[in-house]
């Protein structure tokens, strides 16, 4: 398996689809949008952005909630050898000010709802964007921008791609931030190539007759996999939304378009199991279902597939290696557990020696694969720390059993040393989650009266439910060693997570220590 060394991505699904004119490639809140009119509206906005002045491997800053115009933003810079920069729609003025001049994005594309705050932006930023296109005005537009169906409507559609090489640095997206400041990833036209030939393909089994609907954002590497990468390679239809991937809002797609595979993560499908409103089963179409952005507990994955006979793939990937590379299979799901690594990945997990752990034993996960990206841009030190020769650092710790399927153990800066034996987070949150009266939970350490580092758990109560700590702490003893059971309990009403539903774990840390 291989590609040429000339390869332009958005040229080669454009390609794939010639037959499939007329079918629908997208369904969002204003309609649906064919093969063939994704192709032309694409290949205008190539043309659009060329005639602006855009040249090759200028960056182009996306910030745009899900529509049909997101994928023809995104394919038409790929075609036109641009580099379009995906960024997070949910982030401040200040945020997009430090992505614009990182980036030193040459022109943007925006929906009208997040102009305001784009243009905040950018009257912070010492960089000058040249070109700006508005998605969906609603109102008279700025000073030099341009609506963007105007600009497509005045293009005439750019002849040919342009001659990109499959290693050329096609897209940017910024890491979410769970840590700390965002990293700029840059990836290659290849990467989407590698990730729907080895993922979408043999392990989804994506096919043409698939509706395929992702909670996740397309600014976000998993969704851009799930909407746009892997159902465009086959032929699927894809179903947008722009509002909040809430449960009521997720159900009204479910019934309304019924997708047959669904994409979600692991507090997404908690929330949706503990709505009243959720659907039954005959009024969803769906087959198979994918959970990535953190690992999903095995309680979860077995109540949802009690309700709607549908299994959940769950798997982990990440920004830098751009979709999942260890994943449960259908057919082969073991709860509990993320899988097996995915043909065409290696999976190493080292000790604090570098050396690779034996089974059993907790280790850091290292990645090599044809899909990770090329750098951080413009942080020679971090790149350096992630990409190791051909491995990628993931900064997770995993556990491996002697069957071969890898288990999560938490975040290389989550792990904790209670009375000198390492304790994973996730392992005790995922027991917590088996109450019946808890939706969510996060677990950190903390330093009791003597300075030594105890487990504290902050815990979300399902609505209508109440229990208290100690019930918790004894439910938690039965099942796991006793040192692992978390000391303190915080009952808390929502924690802090990301814009992808990431739990920020740092964040309770820093509440600790203010306290």
């Amino acid at each position: 398996m291989s590609l040429p060394p000339r390869f332009n991505f958005a040229q080669h699904l454009f390609e794939l689809n010639r037959d499939r004119a007329q079918r629908a490639a997208y369904i969002d809140d204003r309609g649906s949008l064919g093969y063939g009119a994704l192709e032309d509206r694409a290949r205008r906005l190539a043309a659009a952005l060329t005639h602006a002045g855009v040249r090759r491997e200028e960056r182009v800053l996306l910030l745009m909630h899900d529509s049909s115009d997101w994928p023809v933003a995104f394919l038409g810079c790929l075609y036109a050898g641009v580099v379009p920069v995906a960024v997070n729609t949910l982030l401040t003025a200040d945020d997009y000010a430090y992505m614009l001049d990182h980036s030193r994005a040459q022109a943007a594309i925006v929906s009208s709802a997040l102009l305001a705050v784009l243009q905040d932006a950018m009257g912070r930023a010492p960089h000058e964007v040249r070109t700006l296109l508005v998605s969906q005005p609603t109102g008279p537009l700025p000073e030099g921008a341009q609506d963007f169906e105007a600009a497509l409507a005045q293009a005439t559609p750019l002849a040919a791609p342009v001659n990109t090489a499959a290693d050329d640095p096609g897209f940017w997206l910024y890491s979410s931030g769970s840590t700390g400041k965002p990293k700029g990833t840059v990836h290659t036209h290849a990467n989407l190539w590698w990730t729907a030939e080895l993922y979408g393909k043999p392990v989804l089994g994506l096919t043409e007759n698939d509706v395929c609907f992702s909670a996740a954002k397309m600014y976000f590497a998993y969704g851009l996999g799930n909407a746009l990468t892997f159902p465009l390679s086959v032929g699927a239809t894809v179903v947008l939304m722009a509002e909040r991937p809430t449960p009521d809002a997720t159900f009204r797609r479910w019934t309304q378009h019924r997708p047959t595979v669904f994409f979600g993560a692991p507090t997404g499908f908690a929330g949706m199991l503990a709505s009243p409103a959720l659907p039954a089963r005959e009024a969803v179409a769906l087959r198979m279902c994918s959970s990535a952005g953190e690992a999903l507990p095995g309680e979860i994955a077995q109540r949802f597939k009690e309700r709607f006979g549908c299994e959940i793939i769950d798997g982990i990937g990440s920004t830098e290696m751009l979709h999942i590379f260890i994943s449960n299979r259908p057919g082969d799901v073991r709860y509990g557990t993320t899988g097996k690594p995915v043909e065409g990945y290696e999976v190493e997990l080292r000790g604090e020696d570098g050396r690779p752990v034996p089974d059993g034993e907790v280790g850091d996960l290292y990645i090599r694969g044809p899909s990770a990206a090329l750098m951080y841009w413009a942080n020679r030190e971090k790149s350096r720390e992630t990409f190791q020769g051909g491995w990628t650092k993931s900064g997770d710790k995993y556990t491996r059993d002697t069957d071969g399927y890898y288990t999560y153990a938490g975040r290389s800066d989550d792990m904790l040393k209670v009375s000198g034996i390492y304790v994973s987070p996730f392992e005790v949150e995922a027991t917590l989650m088996q109450h019946p009266a808890v939706l969510e939970s996060a677990v950190i350490g903390v330093q009791d009266g003597e300075g030594l580092t105890k487990t504290k758990a902050y815990v979300v109560l399902k609505q209508g439910h109440q229990v208290d700590a100690q019930a918790l702490q004894a439910f938690v003893k039965e099942r796991l060693a006793a040192y692992k059971y978390p000391r303190f309990i915080e009952f808390i009403e929502e924690l802090p997570k990301t814009a992808t539903g990431k739990i920020q774990r740092f964040r309770l840390r820093e509440k600790e220590a203010r306290a």
